[in-house]
């Protein structure tokens, strides 16, 4: 984290060249994103705004919250399309008016009736050992069920929102018939039951456990961060499936305005300053997330992600253009496929 450290503090030096004024505004966020990340975002924007941003971290449970403090939050932030369709679904966000988040954000990373809005995206790819497969192995999510893969695969939980998402791609692209049989297929072919977290899959494959995992990009940039991961990450490749069809399919962190918000207007700011150029940049470097701003910069890391795959340059890959919103509509039946198949069993 130096280099990131270095770098942000930079950012931050030149931006809060500003005289001191007293906050005369305030906005309430309630946040599943980790403070590390958010924290000099905000410091910026307060400064910027003269808007004073309350936070409360929270790794799950935000529907619960909003229920039952609906006037004490104006934002939520949160991972995972399916997070965002839920509660959009239970009626606890109202509509975005922003002219700057619709130039900004790309119309199949925000909900159609203007919900909730993508600040970041993760890719999620094969991870595969560069010592036991070669790249013209792969090719396509679909072909994880081919038999020359019969033990050689790894995944978390199937229930984990990262791989229901996923499967839910499958859905919307296929049908709710071959996703059940795909799935059938990609449990057939696990080398363990499903466990662990995304790194644990890339420590499976440097154990030689199995030789592909499915995981999300942003783990390799936090690897390579931490000494006693760097091995893990350096034994294994990234690979974006589906480069010759519709593409890799793509998950985002987002952001909404709750249904009771008190301060709209404060909470709109924040999130059009979220989804804007510097922001934008800064979540690239901090967390290696990919940017949803069309034209903004890749931090280095981000840039090195697919490396040696045809046709990917400085990190730019074909993603998959379906709307969120129709994949999020489909993770209820996605979890049901699940159960059909004994997945995690």
């Amino acid at each position: 984290m130096l280099f990131n450290k270095k770098v942000l503090t930079l950012i931050i030096c030149s931006l809060l060249l500003f005289p001191q004024f007293a906050l005369s505004a305030e906005v309430n966020i309630l946040s599943e994103r980790q403070e590390f990340l958010l924290r000099p975002f905000l410091d910026i924007f307060e400064e910027k705004t003269r808007i004073k941003v309350n936070v409360v971290y929270l790794k799950k449970g935000s529907m619960e919250r909003l229920k039952q403090q609906p006037g004490s939050v104006d934002v939520l932030l949160t991972v995972d399309i399916g997070n965002l369709t839920a509660i959009a679904d239970a009626g606890l966000f109202q509509p975005i008016h922003s002219k700057t988040i619709v130039q900004n954000v790309p119309a199949n990373f925000r909900d159609p009736k203007g919900l909730w809005t993508a600040l970041t995206a993760r890719a999620r790819v094969i991870y595969y050992s560069k010592e036991r497969v070669k790249l013209n192995e792969l090719s396509t999510y679909e072909a994880l069920v081919d038999s020359g893969f019969k033990g050689r695969v790894c995944t978390r939980s199937g229930y984990h929102k990262y791989n229901v998402a996923l499967i839910s791609s499958m859905i919307a692209e296929h049908g709710l018939s071959a996703a059940k049989k795909w799935l059938q297929g990609l449990k057939n072919n696990l080398a363990r039951k499903p466990q662990g977290n995304d790194r644990g899959q890339v420590k499976a494959i440097y154990q030689g456990q199995c030789d592909l995992a499915l995981g999300n990009t942003y783990y390799m940039g936090k690897m390579l961060e931490r000494e006693d991961q760097r091995a893990w990450a350096a034994s294994v490749g990234i690979f974006f499936p589906n480069q010759n069809d519709r593409g890799t399919h793509m998950n985002v962190s987002g952001g909404a305005i709750t249904k009771a918000a008190k301060n709209k207007n404060e909470a709109i700011k924040l999130l059009e300053f979220l989804s804007g150029d510097l922001a934008q940049y800064m979540y690239s470097l901090v967390n290696h997330e990919y940017p949803v701003k069309y034209g903004v910069h890749f931090s280095g890391i981000v840039k090195s992600f697919g490396t040696g795959q045809e046709g990917i340059k400085n990190g730019v890959f074909k993603q998959d253009q379906r709307s969120l919103y129709d994949i999020g509509s489909f993770r209820r039946q996605a979890i049901k496929l699940l159960d059909e198949v004994n997945f995690d069993n």
